[in-house]
């Protein structure tokens, strides 16, 4: 896919340290490596599979957008290059729930405690936004609370206007281009350098919206 960036405290300088250099590297060749063939092929997998139903005459409901399709591939390329999924940033049991984890963590081979880089996948509602970006503010700042992992940069993905508009996403999801907005304004508070990459739609396709009598769902139309 296609991505555009938006650097926030001066993260792409940052990352130019050879600390970061590997894992920046491997966190772009995942996103330039996930092609239109594989998003259709992961969205049709997922609906052809609702469409058969629960084995009792049940058809479940497919998806409308493409966000499940390339949360998929993000996560299937981060984890198989070492990357950590649903990492804790809190080591208090109070703070184990999902709400306090990262989509995401890079950790040292040698200590799974200390990384580089915190991921947030954001698709979700743009009232999220604000908590998309603290998240890895929390992973990345010493705290009160026992930390169960100290990264030292953000990366938030979002969609942009256009793969929002191409892709079906839902009216409510923020945006790439809204994140920018939030993010000057948060500036005293958003401390950690933090990398925006904003997803471009797909080049050979669209995703429309249809009905089938019970609910909406999203239909590939190649161009």
């Amino acid at each position: 896919m296609k991505y555009k960036l938006h650097s926030h405290r001066h993260a792409l300088s940052v990352i130019t340290e050879p600390k970061f250099q590997q894992d920046w590297k491997d966190f772009c060749d995942v996103i330039i490596g996930i092609t239109d063939d594989m998003l259709i092929a992961e969205f049709e997998k997922f609906n052809e599979a609702k469409e058969a139903g629960d084995g009792e005459g049940k058809s479940r409901r497919k998806a409308m957008s493409l966000s499940r399709a390339i949360n998929t591939l993000i996560d299937r390329g981060l984890t198989q290059k070492g990357w950590t999924r649903q990492s804790p940033i809190f080591g208090d049991p109070k703070f184990n729930d999902k709400k306090w984890t990262l989509d995401f963590a890079k950790t040292s081979p040698t200590n799974k405690t200390e990384g580089t880089f915190s991921v947030e996948v954001a698709f979700n509602n743009a009232g999220s936004m604000a908590w998309n970006l603290i998240k890895p503010v929390l992973a990345s700042e010493l705290n009160h609370v026992a930390k169960a992992i100290q990264t030292q940069a953000g990366i938030v993905v979002f969609a942009t206007a256009n793969l929002k508009d191409k892709g079906c996403f839902d009216d409510t999801v923020g945006t790439f281009e809204l994140a920018q907005d939030y993010l000057a304004s948060m500036h005293g508070i958003v401390v950690t350098p933090i990398i925006l990459v904003g997803l471009e739609a797909p080049e050979s396709f669209t995703v429309e919206e249809e009905n089938n009598g019970r609910h909406n769902y999203g239909r590939i139309q190649r161009k």
